[in-house]
């Protein structure tokens, strides 16, 4: 089996320690992962401190880090094909899109790039006599970075990117379900010639790696991907360090089709939205909510074209659905289906492993329709390939469906009705909202969720700026003497 080293201070190490990574398409063991302990956290964190304060980083213009950055951005390129065999190997997402989404992923880097010698502070027109005053902005320090394994090289560059560019540095926790693309990814960094300690990557489970990051003394921002529970954990982690926290976490997003939508550019939207990745995405639109007069046509329409969906080996160009990540993710699908059939949900077409694929985590494309709203398909998470209908009578109706969730990461909607989709786009509570499109991304735009969807955002301009903190400076220019030390001016 090929064998995977981690990359601290910018050199490479086989781990004392090792777990095997499962192909999810052959259900066998292809590689050897190393398992990051206390210790070899430890020695990133303090590598990454040391960095910080290092005339090689810290000496370095802000326009000379952005051009770190667009090194790293055209070396990404380079390896894309390569990171992209490495990730549908490692996690089934298919190859034609990992393809695409890491080439792309390369605009990342090269927007906080270009940004790096844009972040001003700024003179302050202050309220007191013979002072001025004016703000700095400075890099808040050593980052602690943890992404999940769907779409890992993405959810990675929108934490590393925008830190780096600020000037921090990073110790980024790779998902111990397949890590290998990012942990081959580490190389380019060090190709890029970014100093020693400024990037960090290991991989590792919970108490022996994520916890001894996320609480580590000298971190002063965590940025996390993942979901709600393991939120929880890494807050509670915090309060060791009181790091400034952001989290993107999970969703039940929701469509809102109404009767006046393009019928046929909808029905794509929606495949991609939720069959697209095999529904493994943290916005997918798992929850379609279709006024009833539409219903029966919609329903059938995305039968129809659901069944189209191409089954098969995720290493295949032809290929638009593989498996799913891991056995667990499986069996939790399994259950939620089963348990929102017994709850009165109706199985339009799925809802098992397909005959086809007998080996390997696979699981049909699966729409389950809902006359009721208290089944459990519409409100617990399935991060897989499942479409939970349920019928509005009206817009109020329909965006009391949307909202009746406590995650609030994105939203779609359909309609011709441009006040409409103005009305609706306002009152649904979610960070993002498509209007007659579904799952697009941009280095120009933020994301980020509402309630349990998590805090903070990602992407865009203004995400540079929770990677930095303010510095006051205050000058007195009188020679005078101060005439009353005991009174605060």
């Amino acid at each position: 089996m090929r064998e995977f080293q981690h990359y601290i201070d910018g050199q490479f190490e086989t781990a004392a320690q090792t777990f095997e990574s499962i192909d999810p398409a052959s259900e066998t063991p292809w590689a050897l992962m190393p398992r990051s302990t206390a210790e070899d956290v430890d020695r990133a964190v303090k590598a990454a401190f040391r960095a910080f304060h290092d005339s090689k980083w810290s000496g370095l213009t802000a326009t000379q880090r952005g051009k770190l950055l667009f090194r790293l951005a055209d070396l990404l390129e380079q390896a894309a094909p390569e990171l992209a065999e490495l990730e549908t190997r490692d996690t089934g997402k298919i190859i034609r899109e990992t393809r695409s989404q890491i080439t792309y992923i390369a605009e990342y880097y090269r927007y906080y790039g270009g940004l790096a010698d844009k972040l001003d502070g700024r003179y302050v027109s202050i309220d007191k006599a013979d002072t001025e005053a004016y703000q700095l902005r400075e890099p808040i320090g050593v980052v602690a970075a943890i992404v999940p394994w769907n779409s890992q090289l993405f959810l990675s560059a929108v934490k590393l990117a925008p830190a780096l560019a600020a000037g921090c540095t990073v110790v980024l926790k790779a998902s111990e379900d397949g890590p290998a693309p990012l942990l081959a990814f580490a190389r380019l960094f060090h190709e890029a010639g970014f100093p020693s300690g400024v990037v960090s990557i290991l991989t590792g489970f919970g108490e022996d790696c994520g916890q001894v990051l996320t609480s580590h003394p000298l971190v002063a921002r965590i940025a996390f991907t993942g979901g709600p529970e393991t939120a929880r954990h890494i807050v509670r982690n915090s309060a060791h360090n009181l790091a400034y926290t952001t989290l993107e976490l999970g969703g039940k997003s929701p469509i809102l089709v109404f009767p006046d939508a393009d019928l046929d550019s909808t029905v794509n939207a929606i495949i991609a939205g939720l069959f697209a990745a095999t529904g493994q995405s943290c916005v997918a639109g798992s929850r379609l909510l279709v006024h009833k007069d539409i219903l029966p046509i919609l329903v059938e329409r995305l039968k129809v074209r659901a069944a189209t969906i191409r089954i098969g080996p995720p290493d295949s160009m032809d290929t638009e659905f593989g498996p799913l990540a891991t056995k667990r993710q499986l069996v939790h699908i399994e259950d939620l289906v089963a348990r929102s059939l017994n709850a009165g949900a109706e199985l339009i077409m799925g809802g098992k492993r397909p005959s086809s694929h007998t080996t390997g985590y696979y699981y049909e494309p699966t729409i389950l329709l809902c006359k009721q709203k208290d089944i459990p398909c519409l409100h617990e998470e399935f991060f897989g390939p499942v479409l939970s209908i349920l019928p509005f009578e009206n817009e109020e109706d329909a965006i009391a469906s949307a909202n009746n969730t406590p995650f609030g990461l994105a939203s779609g909607i359909f309609t011709r009705d441009l006040a409409r989709a103005k009305r609706v786009s306002s009152a649904i509570r979610s960070g993002i909202v498509w209007i007659n499109t579904y799952r697009m991304i941009s280095p120009l735009m933020p994301f980020g969720g509402y309630g349990l969807s998590g805090l903070g955002r990602e992407g865009g301009a203004e995400a540079m700026l929770d990677y930095t903190r303010t510095k006051s400076v205050w000058i007195r220019t009188s020679d005078e003497p101060i005439s009353d030390p005991f009174v605060m001016r």
